[in-house]
């Protein structure tokens, strides 16, 4: 039985690191639309990486909430956040109920 209750905190424990760096790039990647860095070839990677990896997740927002872009503020990213926040405690739930 111990082994379970292991394989279950494994499992919370990659979900929440799995969460926290998704949370992180998707801030970044907010941060990085609101400032414009002086060229540089590692930044560019950087930034483009940011956009492969966040965008396809906001697009699903943005096509199915076109009214969340108010004038030049862009909404989509807050809503993300709170549906990404919801589906992860939702995991951590399903999960936590296996033990």
């Amino acid at each position: 039985m111990m082994a379970l209750g292991s394989a279950v905190v494994t499992a919370l424990r990659f979900v929440d690191a799995v969460y926290y760096v998704y949370l992180l790039c998707i801030l970044i990647y907010i941060l990085l639309s609101w400032i414009r860095l002086p060229y540089s070839i590692w930044g560019e990677r950087f930034q483009r990486f940011l956009f492969d990896v966040v965008n396809p997740y906001l697009a699903v927002f943005r096509r199915a909430l076109p009214f969340a872009r108010v004038g030049m503020f862009d909404l989509t990213p807050i809503i993300a956040i709170f549906a990404l926040s919801f589906i992860w405690r939702l995991i951590r739930l399903g999960i936590e109920q296996l033990s």
